[in-house]
C-alpha cells in the first residue's frame, strides 16, 4: 500500500472535506467539533445541500464553500452572505477546493463523481483519508499510480480497509495468507430471493447496525458493496484476489481480518460507529479520542459467522468476475450499480433488477485496458447510457 513514512501531525492540521453533508462527511465534522483548535478548515464542499453546506460553514469557518450543483449557488450564497467565506458551485469548483494547498483531505463524494477531485488531493501530497471506494474500483491502477508519484499518503477510511491497515504488518507484507473482510449481510440476510422480489426502498436502506447513506445502504442490502470491497482492497493491500475473502459477520463488531503464514490471525474489533475508523484516519499516524461506544465483552454475547451465499446475492460474483476480466469491467460494474441504485430509490426498478441490469452491462465491457482518466470517463458513460437503457426496458415493459 502506498503511504508516506510518518510525519508529526502539526497543529492546527489543514483539512479539506469532500461531501461533508453526508454519513461519512457529517462524522468527521462531528470529531472535529470536539477539538476544533487541532484543524483548521480550507474548504467544504457538498452536493446540493446548500442549506446543510452553509450550517457547517457558519460553525467552521472554512474559507471555502461548494456546492456540485450549480442550481443550489444562490442558496448558498444566500446562506453565507457577510460571513466571508467564498462561495462556488460546479464540478470544476468542487475539483478547484480539492486543489486548494491542504494537509489532509475527507474523500466522501459517493459513486465515481468522487474521481477527479480525490486526484486533485493527491496531486498536491495530502494526506487522503479515501471513503470513496469507487475511485479504487473505476481507476484502482491508476489512482495508486499518482499516490505513489506525487507522494501523497492514502488512509482508507471504510471499517473493513481501516480494520485491515490496522492489523496489516507492514514490514511483513508477504507473510499475509488471507485478508478476510467481514459482511453484516444486510437487512435482507435471511431473506429469500422470493422474499426480495418485493422489497421496498425504505426496506433496503435500514440497515440493521450501520447508520449509512441511501446508496451504500443499498449496496449493502445486495450486498455489492462488499464485492467493490474486494476490488479496492486488492487495490490496496500487497494480495492477489484469491487471497481476499468475505465472511458474514451479522454482529459487526469484528471489523476485517489478516490471516498469516504461521496460522495468526489478527482482527480489529469495534462497535458500528463510522467514527473510529475517521478518527484513525483523521489523527494518522497519531491517535485520536472518539466518542464511539465501548465494546463490553462481559456482556457482548456471541459472535456468530456465515458463509455468503453468491446464489441469493450475485452482486459478489459479478465484482469478482469484473475483477478477473479487469480492464474497463469494474469500472462498468459501478457505473451501473449506481444507475440501477438509482434506479431502485427512484421505484423504477424492483430490488432484484440491480443485479441483473449490471450483469447485462458487464456483457458488454470491452476487454481493453484503462490508461488514462479519460479513458475511465469514456467507460463510465458508456455503462451509464446502457444501464439507462436497461432501466427504460424494465419500466416500458
Amino acid at each position: 500500500m502506498a503511504l508516506a513514512a510518518k510525519v508529526p501531525h502539526v497543529q492546527p492540521r489543514r483539512l479539506t472535506i469532500l461531501g461533508s453533508t453526508g454519513s461519512v462527511g457529517c462524522n468527521t465534522i462531528d470529531l472535529i467539533e470536539r477539538s476544533p483548535s487541532r484543524y483548521e478548515i480550507v474548504a467544504l464542499t457538498a452536493n446540493r445541500n446548500a442549506i446543510a453546506l452553509a450550517e457547517q460553514a457558519r460553525r467552521l469557518r472554512p474559507s471555502l464553500a461548494v456546492v456540485a450543483d450549480a442550481d443550489a449557488y444562490g442558496a448558498l450564497k444566500d446562506a453565507l452572505e457577510g460571513t466571508g467565506i467564498e462561495v462556488a458551485a460546479g464540478p470544476e469548483a468542487v475539483t478547484e477546493a480539492a486543489s486548494r494547498p491542504t494537509d489532509w483531505m475527507m474523500a466522501a463524494i459517493v459513486g465515481s463523481a468522487g474521481l477527479e477531485s480525490t486526484l486533485a488531493g493527491v496531486h498536491q501530497g495530502a494526506i487522503i483519508g479515501l471513503a470513496n471506494k469507487e475511485t479504487l474500483v473505476c481507476a484502482g491502477d491508476i489512482f495508486m499510480a499518482e499516490i505513489e508519484s506525487c507522494g501523497a499518503s492514502l488512509v482508507p477510511v471504510d471499517s473493513e480497509h481501516s480494520a485491515i491497515y490496522q492489523v496489516l504488518d507492514q514490514h511483513q507484507a508477504d507473510r499475509v495468507e488471507r485478508i478476510i473482510l467481514t459482511a453484516s449481510g444486510g437487512p435482507f440476510r435471511a431473506f429469500s430471493r422470493d422474499q426480495m422480489a418485493s422489497v421496498t426502498p425504505e426496506q433496503a436502506v435500514a440497515h440493521p447496525n450501520w447508520d449509512m447513506g441511501a446508496k451504500i445502504s443499498v449496496d449493502s442490502a445486495t450486498m455489492m458493496n462488499k464485492g467493490l470491497e474486494v476490488i479496492e482492497a486488492q487495490h490496496l493491500f500487497p494480495v492477489s484476489a484469491e487471497q481476499i475473502e468475505i465472511v458474514v459477520h451479522p454482529q459487526s463488531v469484528i471489523h476485517s481480518m489478516v490471516e498469516y503464514v504461521d496460522g495468526s490471525v489478527l482482527a480489529q474489533l469495534g462497535t458500528p460507529d463510522m467514527r473510529t475508523p475517521i478518527a484513525y484516519a483523521l489523527g494518522w499516524p497519531e491517535r485520536i479520542e472518539a466518542p464511539s461506544a465501548r465494546l463490553d465483552f462481559q456482556t457482548l454475547g456471541a459472535l456468530t459467522f456465515e458463509t455468503p451465499d453468491s446464489e441469493r446475492f450475485p452482486a459478489l460474483r459479478l465484482a469478482r468476475e469484473a475483477l478477473d476480466a479487469g480492464g474497463s469491467a469494474p469500472a462498468y460494474l459501478n457505473a451501473a450499480n449506481e444507475v440501477a441504485v438509482g434506479g431502485f430509490l427512484g421505484r423504477k426498478i424492483p430490488f432484484l433488477a440491480i443485479s441483473e441490469i449490471v450483469e447485462s452491462c458487464l456483457e458488454e465491457a470491452p476487454s481493453a485496458a484503462l490508461e488514462s482518466i479519460e479513458d475511465v470517463r469514456d467507460a463510465d458513460t458508456e455503462a451509464r447510457r446502457v444501464a439507462t437503457a436497461r432501466i427504460s426496458d424494465f419500466t416500458s415493459g
